[in-house]
């Protein structure tokens, strides 16, 4: 019996054609990438590259004597400063209107006055005691008189204590011990008496005021706190190595050495450009404790600006003193930006890299000063290079 349902016939090879057409397409694309990286053009080296001088900044340098300037900082303090303290004791009956912190006094200046009725009675009664003592004197000069007259009369021939004795000279001692005690008495009155007006030791300013009219004061209470305005200082603090630099007002010296000026600024209080000018005093003779460096004295006269137009100092500003040192004999004059690592020059010398070592004479906070290794007039560059070798081509930016 034959099978006649079409669906059961199969066609031989039907499978095939499609992965025939898919490994032909695979083909085609594999050679087309071999064509393409094959095919393309190589790169072609030409010549060797040609060596260009580096393009550098310089400056000329400048030779001869300079003065160096030390940069330190310190606190401003006065001078003079004084608490002012009774000698005496007493009732305040009186007061300066300028004895208030702030007040502005002038030497010889009443600052107060105590009550002056004791000391005035104290005085009377000192003179009225030296009256008498004076009085008991010219008595027993008399008695020195009637004495001699009856040792003479008596023509004897006496001799040490009793001759003394006979002459009443023991009485004629105590006569004469007593005026003086007395005068001395007298003296110490007016003293007390004049010291119930408390006067401003020197010009100044008031920085406090401990009393009032009506306090009752005793011998060395505080009254008030008066620092003088003739000058101030700069307690400033400077490396030792720059010690040797400066210049100091010598008092032991026969003629006195010409300071160092130094220009004081207050950078937080005062315009850009603004100092003050003093002068470099004293080198203290102690280190500070904390920093180890040395402790010197700046004076600045007229610290209140009086009559001036520059700004007044005040005490306990931090400040930043400029101090210009000795001067520096047959040195170059270079920026410390400009000296390299382990102190360095790089000096352009007929169009190369020539590198120096310097010698350093003295370093200020801005400047190096070079004693050999750089002569005046030469080219130091001053652009920072990448490669480093000595030796090298430069050439100079337009």
């Amino acid at each position: 019996m034959t099978d006649s349902n079409p669906d059961h016939e199969r066609t031989p090879g039907g499978w095939q054609k499609p992965l025939i057409i898919c490994l032909i397409i695979a083909a085609l694309g594999a050679g087309s990438l071999f064509l393409i990286f094959y095919t393309e053009p190589g790169a072609v080296k030409e010549g060797a590259t040609r060596k260009t001088a580096m393009l550098v900044d310089v400056i000329e340098v400048q030779g001869g004597d300079f003065r160096p300037v030390v940069v330190a900082t310190g606190v401003v303090v006065p001078s003079q400063r004084v608490e002012l303290r009774p000698r005496i004791s007493g009732e305040v009956v009186a007061m300066s209107d300028n004895l208030v912190p702030g007040g502005l006094v002038k030497e010889g200046e009443l600052l107060l006055a105590l009550d002056r009725n004791d000391y005035e009675l104290a005085l009377q009664r000192a003179l009225a005691e030296l009256e008498q003592a004076r009085a008991n004197l010219t008595i027993e000069m008399g008695q020195q008189a009637i004495a001699k007259t009856e040792y003479e009369l008596m023509k004897e021939n006496l001799r040490g204590e009793r001759k003394a004795l006979v002459l009443r000279e023991p009485q004629l001692d105590i006569a004469k011990a007593e005026v003086q005690a007395a005068e001395t008495a007298v003296e110490q009155a007016r003293l007390n008496l004049e010291r119930t007006r408390i006067l401003a030791p020197f010009d100044g300013q008031i920085t406090e005021r401990d009393v009032n009219v009506g306090s009752q004061v005793g011998v060395g209470d505080s009254l008030a706190h008066l620092v003088g305005t003739e000058s101030y200082w700069v307690e400033a603090t400077v490396p030792v190595s720059k010690v040797h630099q400066l210049r100091f007002t010598d008092p032991l010296s026969a003629h006195e050495q010409d300071p160092s000026p130094v220009k004081v600024k207050h950078r937080s209080a005062w315009p850009e450009g603004v100092y003050r000018q003093g002068r470099l005093t004293r080198l203290i003779g102690e280190l500070n404790r904390e920093t180890r460096l040395a402790r010197v004295l700046v004076t600045v006269d007229n610290p209140m600006a009086t009559n001036s137009e520059k700004p007044p100092l005040m005490l306990g500003a931090f400040v930043e003193a400029e101090i210009e040192g000795a001067p520096l004999k047959d040195v170059v004059k270079l920026s410390r930006d400009y000296l390299r690592t382990n102190d360095r020059v790089w000096v352009m010398h007929d169009g190369q890299l020539d590198i120096r070592q310097a010698v350093i004479a003295f370093r200020d906070s801005t400047h190096v000063y070079v004693s050999e290794g750089l002569q005046p007039g030469e080219k130091v560059v001053t652009t920072n290079l990448a490669t480093i070798t000595q030796g090298a081509k430069l050439r100079l930016m337009d």
